[in-house]
């Protein structure tokens, strides 16, 4: 008898206890949670760091005329096939020795404060490798690089030093992303993840749209070191987030329970452990979001990159100005980002968003590849662009969480990024060959790498389709809303 009775009073302790544990987690996730100023301000500052690393990203692109230029003229001298591997070199380090895979790694055993602020060191220190190529290395002596030929000795020591600026960027690209979805987790996170895209979009635009006219009126070098600067600005702000993470890490401690060796081992069930990769690796779902990632952005970025010279051979527009019509595309998705995200909160079909933002990126590039030369048709595809630059971006990446498990968040950013960046490092490359096959003097044929352009959006089109179907089948809840609380 006292043996039941003493059964039954470890009970009663047992699911007292777990109450207690469940309500007082509740209460830490309400102090959390429902602080819209503090999780509005966590998006600002990184979203603000992210915004310089885009800069830095397409700060060279626009320059492109200027690079190939003669020395004589106040260019480089590079060749389309130098300025394609320069471009592409910023996924370098990240594919051939993981890089990608070891910041995955880092960020989820590691946590957001740390990783954070190592990305924003190596975004400095890389962009400022870049600014001192181009300032203190002669572009007139070559060198011969494996697997690459014979390039100029200032295009390899910059591209050196964008790769290492590309491991800091892509690390803090899925710092930032972890970040917006331990803060936004079931209230409005796709919003929240459009807002954080759109500042992105405008490092984008300011880089493509102002560094001709800084280059052109202070000299080459100048937008570089600009970027430089914001990337140190971005550092700064990300060390006050730290602050302002760690204040929010002691409060929560605080309102922990005191049985902390219990409370320890029910929290370890949602750390990272490498078998739960398992469970992800084998997930459809998980590879067509990295099919579409890599489809998508290997048209879209690469294309960027090329574009504003694209104006000038083809459309000819002024080259002060040619960086502002492919500045349209980020411009134009810094207003609809948010606003497809608001939508994909509140009403979900996350899944059509992304078939569609497909089509009507690779009609464009159907277009561009059409003959012609009419400035007004460039710029009326660039704003569709645009609205395809804003749709897919604010359905892809509040879709993740929805597939993969917290704790193994970091890591599935990290695979997606890598795949990614296969493709940003190989396909700037490629058109860059191509151009540099189809110029003959001053004329340059954009028809065949603007096909190739076509070829990939393509291919996005295709994995976006199979992602909805699968979607479908698997119930991913992709055409769900995203918000499920209430303030």
């Amino acid at each position: 008898m006292r043996s039941t009775v003493k059964h039954c009073d470890d009970e009663l302790r047992h699911t007292l206890y777990r109450f207690n544990t469940i309500h007082m987690r509740e209460k830490v996730r309400e102090t959390i949670a429902t602080k819209g100023w503090a999780r509005w301000t966590v998006l600002a500052i990184v979203s603000f760091t992210m915004m310089a690393g885009y800069i830095v990203a397409k700060e060279m692109s626009p320059l492109q005329f200027m690079l190939e230029k003669a020395v004589s003229d106040g260019g480089m001298g590079w060749t389309s096939g130098e300025f394609g591997i320069f471009a592409g070199s910023r996924g370098f380090f990240n594919v051939f020795l993981l890089m990608l895979f070891v910041g995955g790694i880092i960020l989820d055993k590691m946590g957001v404060r740390f990783t954070g602020v190592l990305s924003c060191v190596l975004m400095l220190a890389g962009s400022a490798a870049v600014y001192g190529a181009i300032t203190l290395t002669s572009p007139d002596p070559v060198m011969t690089v494996i697997g690459l030929g014979t390039i100029k000795r200032q295009v390899a020591l910059a591209a050196l030093g964008f790769a290492f600026f590309g491991i800091g960027y892509e690390m803090c690209g899925i710092t930032v992303s972890k970040v917006v979805v331990r803060w936004f987790s079931g209230k409005e996170m796709a919003l929240a993840m459009g807002l954080q895209v759109a500042m992105a979009r405008l490092g984008t635009a300011l880089a493509l749209g102002f560094s001709p006219i800084i280059a052109l009126k202070w000299g080459l070098p100048r937008p570089i070191l600009i970027g430089v600067f914001c990337v140190g600005v971005g550092l700064i702000a990300y060390l006050y987030y730290c602050t302002m993470d760690r204040r929010l890490d002691v409060e929560t401690q605080n309102l922990a329970s005191p049985q902390k060796e219990q409370d320890l081992a029910a929290q370890d069930d949602e750390k990272f452990h490498f078998a739960d990769m398992l469970l992800t690796i084998k997930n459809p779902g998980f590879w067509l979001i990295t099919l579409l990632c890599l489809f998508y952005y290997s048209a879209l970025y690469p294309f960027l990159d090329f574009a504003t010279k694209l104006m000038i051979s083809k459309y000819g527009v002024n080259a002060e100005l040619a960086g502002l019509i492919p500045a349209i595309l980020p411009f134009t998705s810094i207003v609809l980002t948010p606003l497809f995200g608001a939508w994909c909160d509140k009403k979900g079909r996350g899944a059509t968003m992304m078939v569609v933002g497909s089509v009507m990126l690779t009609l464009v590039l159907i277009v561009f590849a059409m003959p012609g030369n009419s400035s007004g048709l460039a710029v009326t595809l660039m704003c569709v662009l645009g609205i395809a630059f804003s749709l897919l971006p604010a359905a892809l990446w509040p879709a993740v969480p929805k597939i993969v498990p917290m704790k193994q968040l970091g890591t599935s950013y990290s695979i997606i990024y890598y795949i990614q960046n296969i493709g940003l490092m190989l396909i700037p490359v490629l058109i860059g060959k191509v151009l540099e096959r189809d110029t003959v003097g001053e004329q340059v044929d954009y028809t065949h790498s603007l096909i190739i352009f076509a070829i990939i959006g393509l291919g996005a089109i295709i994995t976006a389709a199979l992602l909805l179907w699968m979607d479908r089948k698997r119930h991913y809840g992709l055409e769900d809303p995203n918000i499920t609380t209430q303030e």
